[in-house]
Order: C-alpha cells, then structure tokens, then sequence
C-alpha cells in the first residue's frame, strides 16, 4: 500500500471517521470542527491525490461527489505497522515491544491488556481448528 502524507492521513480519517464514506461538505463541516480551515484546492487536490493512490474513489451525486474508502482504517493501520516493523525493526516485534517498554510508552497496564488480547487470539485461532 502506498504511503500517504499526514494531510492526506487526515482526510482519510476524517471519511473513516463518517462510516467511511463523505460527501465534500462534510469533509469540509468535520475539517473545520478539527480547526483545519484548509483552502478549496488544497482538499481537491488531496482528495484526487488519494484516489490516484487506489485508497478513495468517489461517486457523482448530482452536482456533488461523495468519497468513499476503499481501504478501511484497519487494512491501512495493518499495512501502515507491517511497513514501520520491517523498515525500522527488521520485522521483529520484539525489539518494538521492547522498546515501547523502555521509553514507558506502554505500560504494565498496558502489557497486561495486550497479553489477555493475545490470550483471547490464540484461543479463538485454536477453537477454530
């Protein structure tokens, strides 16, 4: 999947964030809720940035186009770790993991949360065998 820039980021959450699918007005309404009063052209000009890069396509709606992901917000975040680990990490969660213990960036909550989730996976991938 293809990298995106941080405004580019943002507008996708914004759609993810409106059931992955927007209308122009509404991306501008949910925009200028977050105190990003960003120009016409540059919203277009992302907007079209992101449907070259395969995440959105739209749909003409009368005079109005609507922005629909194509990617969710999930696929992206999984791609987003899976590209981050391999570049960063050489692909070992481990030192990850290590690390965001190091520098108390997850903690002993944390960890516990992550370790009953992980329970939980591996039990349901059992069960289902």
């Amino acid at each position: 999947m293809q990298q995106i820039s941080d405004y580019e980021l943002e507008l996708m959450k914004t759609i993810w964030s409106n059931d992955g699918s927007a209308l122009y007005a509404e991306i501008v309404t949910a925009l200028s809720a977050k105190g990003l009063n960003w120009t016409k052209n540059t919203i277009i000009t992302l907007l079209s940035r992101l449907i070259d890069k395969g995440l959105l396509k739209t749909n003409k709606i009368g005079h109005r186009n609507r922005y629909t992901a194509i990617v969710s917000a999930d696929e992206y975040q999984s791609s987003q770790t899976e590209t981050f680990l391999d570049k960063i990490y050489e692909g070992n969660a481990k030192d990850l993991v290590a690390t965001l213990i190091q520098k108390d960036l997850l903690s002993a909550s944390d960890y516990d949360d992550l370790k009953k989730h992980w329970q939980t996976i591996t039990a349901d991938t059992l069960s289902d065998k």
